[in-house]
């Protein structure tokens, strides 16, 4: 069995364009780099992933996915998160790939025990299989599994959690959906982002997120009561 992670990741210049009244161009393209990286360790450390496949055109991207051993896709022509998964399902699939995994790359808080989770026992089936965890609101899809890689349709964006269950079972394939914490929360918006904090304030996880919001300043910025209770 060979499991890939699929992590897309668009150009890092001009990321998280909704935490620009809270954040400079700078500082959101230093975030996302962060998280990136957080979920980049994890992906590697998750006994149940075998490959790490970064798709993007972004070269400070590919270079900090390549020092983890990760493999490189370009951004297709017609950018989008739905090509960039369905390009990575059809080559996975071309290849003889079992299980293909999607997460995106702001989602610092996942853990290589949620991973476990959704992929532990996954794929042993002779039939599709589709599992899906959705995004905290139930809005976005935040990790979705497919086994064989290209069993599914992709329908990433607005309401995408519903619209993949509703996929799923027109393609005959039954979904499994799990909630979990670190994956669930994904950081779009500055009520993201004080939430992800505060829980990192208070977690013993080692994040390179957490790192750079604290050297930045950026936690003091956002919620210094937070700092003084944790100090």
């Amino acid at each position: 069995m060979t499991t890939t992670a699929v992590i897309p990741i668009k150009q890092l210049a001009h990321a998280k364009q909704r935490l620009s009244g809270l954040l400079s161009e700078q500082e959101r393209s230093d975030l996302f780099r962060a998280m990136v990286e957080d979920v980049l360790v994890v992906v590697e450390v998750c006994p149940l992933i075998d490959e790490i496949l970064v798709v993007t055109s972004d070269a400070e991207v590919q270079n900090l996915a390549l020092s983890f051993g990760a493999k490189i896709m370009a951004e297709p022509v017609n950018p989008g998160l739905i090509t960039a998964v369905t390009a990575a399902a059809t080559r996975l699939g071309d290849n003889g790939a079992d299980t293909l995994v999607f997460l995106p790359g702001d989602i610092p808080l996942v853990s290589p025990e949620e991973l476990e989770v959704v992929l532990d026992g996954f794929g042993a089936s002779d039939l599709p299989e589709f599992h899906i965890v959705p995004a905290a609101d139930l809005g976005g899809s935040n990790c979705v599994a497919c086994s064989p890689p290209d069993c599914m349709t992709f329908g990433f964006g607005e309401d995408s959690f519903r619209r993949h269950l509703r996929i799923a079972e027109d393609l005959g394939i039954v979904p499994t959906v799990t909630h979990l914490l670190g994956i669930g929360l994904d950081v779009d918006t500055p009520l993201d982002l004080e939430k992800m904090i505060e829980v990192l304030c208070t977690s013993e996880q080692q994040k390179a997120t957490f790192k750079y919001l604290l050297d930045s300043g950026i936690v003091e910025r956002i919620n210094p009561e937070l700092l003084r209770l944790n100090a």
